[in-house]
């Protein structure tokens, strides 16, 4: 590509007039980035539509880098560990043969932007897309090979449109749990306009057997928004008044604080979106078996749904018509229960009154009063405690556990025992029924607050033999637990477990069932800068969504971003949404179908997660303005087959701090869209790769106070000891964590650029451990690499005059043996993304040719073709200056003569006594250990020696062995 007859020499330098320094690889890599895009290079081409425009490989490889925020302070080097890999694992691909898809786009929608409006006054668009518009262009000078046609951001209306289609697709739909599905399982979402047909024509009765003709139209209303997939919820929520809004469980810390800005997290009841994620539980553990993806992030989901399986039980209320109904995964333990534990929260006691007597019952002892004078005051008193915590205050294992008797007492329905009621903040309305039965004996915090009240303990598994008392929380035989209908005892955990279940199931008093610790999605946030909902309410406050053809639904300018009631330790603060501010957006006269009639919008927006859940399908057909995704793209890239059954991307690579949060919503609406029979793949992602992250040193001085990390001086340490770290002549401590403005030791992508280059500064990045490992930056390693390329170029290029210099005459035996056997190598290192590995392989075959005298095209090409995914530019530089006028972007990846792969062999002479007993063709490579076993195996050997024993083996491998007998 480049004239090479031009003179390169840098301005005021000794240097080699064509010697590849950071100034011409600067120059280089701009060149060929600029003739990528002008012809289109790295476009991927569609069966259909707009980008069809081409011939259509029957193989595909879609990966994805997970979609990155545009962060204002710009990418340092740590940023573009990912964005190297994918793009190096893309290039091989291509190479491959396949038909490669790989866009970015821009998660743009969040706090950070909103924050930054509120502080400035300034449009969170704005600087969104001046911060989009940094990173893209610290990302182009990466040389990454996007097509760049299918880039978009979540703010962009048309990407807005769609979410708000999807949103709408979950609002009007319900989950049935007998459905069948396209994949053979049962349970599907359908069309809530299903259900109502089902109600009108008798095939689904009402919940009170009435005609759906004779419900009123709110009566119907109520029914249907019931089962909807997306409903409104007045519930308990994570109320953040320092952010001025409710948070997500997945968004609050162990501490009870926010993710986002470290503020103080409550729990409020508020009117709020959820999407009922729920009804996908099971699915969305089934399925994690039919996708690639690493053992801990499966593991971080399952635990997060958290699935048990157990029993309900019901403990009547003494003296009422009331039951207290308790989950518990251990009903085998029943007749160990001598106390209970209500939520503060829980309906048997609200506002400190419910079942709550006005006096004491007769044998309370102190220490289960608190001091009050009567049960409704210890309540009241106690709930207003626990109101004050945080739920990770309230679940702090390590601290003491606290309660107070409500003077309710109910009846254990295996023994009929009255066992005391408590309330105590460590049990959580969110979590089960809200209550729990307490068996001291097998649980060590129950035995813990037995202790603390009194209360007493009633073992029901049998300890082992030494045990020296407190609970006993392991396995054993069943003691204790048997009544006039049923015994347990002598039995293990599994038996017991199943009869006792069906005991209580026959009785009436209980019944086997699953839990979940996962809870429906809380999809409002009380902010501006987020997507709106597409849903408006009538004069009832019903929601009503809106039609197709009046999406997206914008935002409005607004005069103020921040929230009006802002106390950041208030947790009675109302939110206030920004948007409520612009009655004229606010209020709208639209016609739904019954004429003419005023509505209301939406003030809420929707989190961030909501672009984030579908993104994977925009990028397949971006301009699509009549559907989601075309039907035939979306099974050409994401369609499920034999080595993907259920389909999806095939490979996505991102941090493991997304193992939870986004993977799980962006799983959840996927399944909804393909129930719906939107898309043919049931999982999004198919192979997970979660990248590791480069940190770095940090310097502080005496005083504690970082310094800049690039101006600390290392000498050796006294008497060969530990390095010692000076900055401006005084001593500086080092540290070892990640890069940030605070710690003084960021280091750019630009830097690199400017220094070395970019192709120096992704074969680093590539070369410095495994992905999936974090390993810390040192910028002066940084020239091993450039030497690498250097090398190279020196290869194929004279520094002095610019020519090529290879040779077209045959190579030695050696050299074409090596340079198979590094293809070969090369190949499986990438396939298992092994990019540093096989990195390590080229070099040694580079290092060989620069000891060549001339060194043979045969030999340097295939070199070239390997590196060209790592090294790009060069790669592409290289090719161009051997003769090859396209790019080698789509130029087969080399493939190794199986015949030069077969090892050579020399033959070994074997001796008994001294005396030739037996010859072994060998590898020259053979271990001495190795051919010891071999030549104590042999036939001749094994004759020699017949009963004797062996004194000692004398080995000089790989051409002899002598065997000494006893």
């Amino acid at each position: 590509m480049t004239n090479q007859t031009e003179t390169r020499r840098p301005a005021g330098t000794d240097a080699p007039p064509y010697r590849y320094t950071a100034a011409m690889a600067n120059e280089i890599e701009l060149a060929w980035q600029r003739r990528w895009a002008e012809r289109g290079t790295f476009h991927a081409v569609n069966p259909t539509g707009d980008f069809s425009d081409g011939e259509v490989p029957d193989e595909t490889f879609y990966l994805m880098d997970m979609f990155p925020y545009p962060s204002g302070k710009g990418l340092h080097v740590g940023h573009p560990l990912g964005y190297i890999a994918t793009d190096v694992i893309g290039r091989y691909q291509r190479m491959k043969g396949r038909n490669v898809l790989h866009a970015l786009g821009y998660d743009a929608f969040g706090l950070p932007a909103e924050q930054y409006a509120v502080q400035t006054g300034q449009h969170p668009r704005t600087t969104t897309e001046q911060n989009i518009a940094t990173m893209r262009a610290q990302l182009l000078r990466l040389g990454l090979a996007h097509d760049e046609r299918r880039s978009f951001a979540t703010t962009d209306p048309e990407f807005m449109r769609w979410t708000q289609w999807v949103f709408l697709q979950i609002f009007n739909s319900f989950y049935d749990p007998e459905a069948p599905r396209p994949d053979g399982g049962v349970g599907r979402a359908r069309p809530v306009a299903e259900l109502e047909a089902e109600y009108a024509d008798g095939t689904r009765p009402t919940p009170d057997g009435r005609p759906w003709a004779e419900l009123s139209a709110r009566e119907r209303g109520e029914l249907i928004d019931a089962q909807r997939l997306a409903y409104i919820s007045e519930a308990p929520v994570n109320w953040c008044p320092g952010l001025g809004t409710v948070l997500a469980n997945e968004e609050v810390t162990p501490d009870g604080r926010s993710e986002r800005g470290n503020f103080p997290v409550f729990q409020r009841s508020l009117r709020q979106w959820m999407l009922r994620i729920t009804a996908y539980a099971d699915r969305l553990i089934d399925d994690l078996d039919t996708i690639d993806w690493p053992e801990k992030i499966r593991t971080m989901q399952r635990n997060w749904i958290g699935r048990s399986t157990g029993a309900e039980v019901a403990f009547p209320i003494a003296g009422t018509d009331e039951t207290l109904e308790v989950f518990t995964t251990r009903p085998d333990t029943l007749f160990g229960a001598t106390f209970m534990v209500v939520s503060p929260e829980h309906p048997l006691i609200a506002d400190g009154a419910g079942a709550v007597p006005s006096a004491w019952p007769t044998g309370t002892k102190d220490a289960w009063t608190g001091g009050a004078a009567n049960p409704q005051e210890a309540v009241a008193a106690y709930q207003r405690t626990a109101a004050a915590k945080t739920e990770s205050e309230r679940q702090d294992a390590d601290r003491t556990k606290t309660g107070v008797f409500t003077g309710v007492y109910a009846t254990n329905p295996v023994n009929g025992a009255q066992i005391p009621v408590f309330t105590a903040d460590y049990v959580l309305m969110g979590y089960g029924t809200g209550a729990i039965m307490a068996v001291p004996a097998e649980d060590e915090r129950d035995f813990a607050f037995a202790e603390a009240y009194d209360l007493p303990v009633v073992r029901t598994v049998q300890p082992p033999d030494g045990f020296e008392g407190g609970a006993y929380t392991g396995e054993g035989e069943t003691i204790n637990s048997a009544n006039d209908e049923i015994s347990l005892n002598g039995l293990d955990v599994t038996e017991a477990k199943a009869r006792i279940i069906d005991w209580l199931e026959r009785t009436g008093t209980g019944h086997g069932t699953t839990t979940y610790r996962l809870r429906d999605w809380l999809f409002s946030r009380q902010r501006y800068w987020g997507e709106p909902f597409p849903i408006v309410y009538d004069a009832e406050g019903t929601p009503h969504a809106l039609p197709q053809d009046q999406l997206p639904v914008l935002l409005p300018d607004v005069p103020d971003y921040s929230p009006r009631t802002f106390d950041p330790d208030d947790a009675t603060s109302e939110p206030e949404p920004p948007l409520g501010r612009v009655p004229e957006w606010v209020e709208v006269e639209l016609d739904l179908g019954d004429g003419l009639r005023t509505y209301w919008r939406e003030l809420n927006t929707m989190p961030n997660w909501a672009g984030s859940s579908w993104y994977e399908l925009r990028y397949l057909d971006p301009r699509n303005d009549t559907a989601i995704v075309d039907p035939e793209i979306e099974r050409y890239w994401m369609g499920p087959t034999e080595t993907k059954p259920s389909g999806g991307v095939d490979l996505y690579v991102g941090g493991v701090e997304h193992g939870v949060l986004h993977l799980l919503y962006a799983r959840f609406w996927h399944k909804v869209l393909y129930d719906l029979g939107h898309v043919s793949s049931a999982e999004p992602f198919h192979k997970l790769f979660n990248q590791g992250y480069i940190q770095a040193y940090a310097y502080a001085d005496a005083r504690g106070q970082y310094v800049p990390a690039d101006e600390v001086v290392e000498s050796e340490g006294a008497d060969g000891g530990e390095p010692a770290y000076t900055w401006n002549g005084q001593p500086v401590r080092r540290e070892y964590g990640k890069m940030g403005k605070s710690l003084k030791n960021i280091v750019t992508p630009d830097e690199m650029y400017a220094s070395y280059g970019a192709d120096t500064f992704r074969v680093y990045e590539m070369f410095m451990g495994p992905l999936d490992d974090s390993r810390p930056w040192e910028t002066r390693a940084v020239v091993g690499s450039q030497r690498f390329l250097q090398r190279l170029w020196r290869n194929v290029v004279d520094e002095a005059t610019g020519e090529t210099v290879v040779t077209d005459d045959p190579a030695d035996e050696e050299t074409r043996r090596l340079v198979a056997r590094t293809i070969d190598e090369v190949e499986i290192e990438m396939s298992g993304m092994r990019v540093n590995t096989a990195i390590a392989r080229m070099i040694v075959l580079n290092n060989h040719l620069t000891a060549l005298e001339t060194v043979p095209r045969e030999a340097v090409e295939p070199l070239v073709l390997m590196v060209a995914p790592v090294a790009p530019h060069i790669a592409e530089e290289l090719w161009s200056r051997l003769g090859h006028p396209e790019s080698l972007a789509h130029e087969p990846f080399p493939t190794p003569d199986p015949a030069l792969l077969v090892e050579e062999t020399v033959t070994c002479v074997v001796q008994v006594a001294g005396k030739v007993r037996d010859r072994l063709e060998v590898p020259p490579s053979i271990g001495e250990d190795e051919l010891r076993e071999r030549a104590l195996a042999a036939a001749g050997v094994q004759r020699a020696l017949g009963e004797r024993t062996v004194r000692k083996v004398i080995v000089r491998a790989p051409k002899l062995v002598n065997v000494v007998p006893a």
